[in-house]
């Protein structure tokens, strides 16, 4: 008998759209997936008056959907959450939450971790002047060392599924990290984590032109992927990058590896808005997470469009299922 999914949900910054969107999804499950929900309750108090009260009764009724609090025993539990105006004990929650999440996936209470937007300002502001996102915290707390080699970014998306060879860093310093060592650990990861063939995006245009326009692409990608490919690895490329992606969602390739942080997420982004999944390789359990912001600028006027967190759920739910035919 197949067990029933079980997803656990961190509501990211609660002066966020998080909460929010998490009262949505409890609002309306999907059929036979349990749901954790990792949310401080005063961050759905304050929702109060724009959602009906029976959304609320359900949080607290239904058997399928728990409720966990990450602040209990905190010192900073004790202080208003209010929408759109972070707090110092705000990216404390968040950070709390998310370690909680994790945790509880990590020791099988849980198939997948889904994460709601946080602010990396607030946490680096008030508790880790080092954090850069979910996805270097969640691999350094799982033990994973390198970028490229033991993780890398993701985004699944309708047609399109791209990695990135970096994530949040400034161009200049992406540009460097353009080397073939890292290119053939992303790649090496990638084939293990992945199925179908991959393509590399080219670094200058139309893929340097036989060197009129660039030297690096071959320099550097074209040895690296021919080198992997004679090894039988389904991977190609350098590919001129103002083409690849539209190919890729045609089905020329599964996957597409993209560089640099904005080369693979302008595309993404651009045919898929909303409707994208973030997901971490590497990582010892599943983690996915929408492919937007904290949006404080709307946060706790019942206006959030929780359609994103929908979407994750239902590639999670595909991700999941996947995973328990290959086992």
């Amino acid at each position: 008998m197949t067990t029933t999914p079980h997803l656990t949900l961190t509501a990211g910054d609660p002066a966020g759209v998080g909460p929010e969107i998490l009262q949505r999804l409890a609002e309306n499950p999907p059929d036979d997936v349990r749901l954790t929900l990792i949310v401080e309750p005063p961050a759905l108090d304050v929702l109060r008056g724009t959602v009906p009260d029976a959304a609320f009764d359900r949080l607290k009724q239904d058997d399928r959907l728990e409720i966990v609090d990450p602040s209990l025993g905190q010192p900073w539990a004790d202080r208003p959450i209010v929408p759109g105006e972070p707090s110092p004990g705000d990216a404390r929650a968040s950070l709390a939450a998310l370690d909680l999440g994790a945790q509880r996936v990590r020791e099988g209470r849980g198939d997948a971790l889904v994460t709601a937007p946080l602010s990396k300002v607030e946490i680096a502001r008030a508790v880790d002047p080092a954090f850069r996102g979910h996805t270097d915290y969640l691999a350094q707390q799982a033990g994973l060392e390198r970028y490229g080699r033991d993780y890398l970014m993701a985004f699944l998306a309708p047609n399109l599924r791209v990695a990135l060879l970096s994530t949040h860093v400034p161009l200049h310093k992406a540009l460097g990290l353009v080397t073939e060592e890292r290119l053939e650990e992303a790649l090496r990861l990638m084939a293990r984590q992945v199925d179908g063939p991959i393509a590399v995006a080219a670094l200058d245009p139309h893929a340097g032109e036989n060197g009129l326009l660039g030297t690096a692409d071959d320099a550097i990608i074209r040895p690296t992927v021919d080198r992997l490919r004679a090894e039988g690895l389904d991977v190609h490329g350098p590919s001129s990058a103002d083409s690849l992606f539209a190919r890729a969602q045609r089905g020329a390739y599964r996957w597409v590896l993209a560089l640099y942080h904005d080369q693979g997420l302008i595309a993404v982004k651009t045919a898929a808005f909303g409707d994208a999944t973030n997901w971490t390789l590497g990582l010892p359990y599943l983690r996915t997470s929408v492919d937007h912001g904290t949006a404080y600028d709307i946060a706790g006027r019942g206006r959030a469009d929780a359609s994103s967190l929908f979407a994750v759920v239902d590639t999670t739910l595909s991700l999941i299922a996947e995973r328990r035919t290959a086992a």
